[in-house]
């Protein structure tokens, strides 16, 4: 099992900056990478970015440039720096790990959300 915890929402002003935490722990040695999903009120929760064991990173389109994902594997955290940030980046921010399997990798852990809100 992992347990996942986010910190580091809160309320900012449009073209302002934010920085998400999430600590892990648990079976660390299980995952193959860790991510950030979001969720607006009356969407869907989608994949914001992730970050691999090996470091690779991937962002979806409307973040990229603006968002960057980064880990700190002595202190098992997960950061998010969210800067230029916009009305529409408005949601709650889940921490994920994605697990390994034999039938391949899933998102098999979730924290516990945070809210993120940008004012215009």
């Amino acid at each position: 099992q992992v347990q996942l915890v986010e910190s580091g929402g809160g309320l900012v002003q449009a073209g302002g900056s934010l920085r998400l935490s999430c600590a892990a722990s648990g079976s660390i040695s299980t995952l193959d990478a860790m991510g950030w999903y979001r969720q607006a009120p009356g969407k869907q929760r989608e994949l914001v970015a992730h970050i691999t064991t090996g470091d690779s990173t991937n962002y979806v389109d409307s973040v990229k440039g603006r968002f960057t994902i980064s880990r700190d594997n002595a202190k098992n955290m997960v950061y998010l720096q969210m800067n230029s940030l916009k009305p529409e980046d408005t949601a709650v921010y889940y921490c994920a790990a994605r697990s390994k399997g034999i039938y391949g990798s899933s998102w098999s852990y979730w924290g516990q959300g945070t809210q993120v809100t940008v004012s215009s």
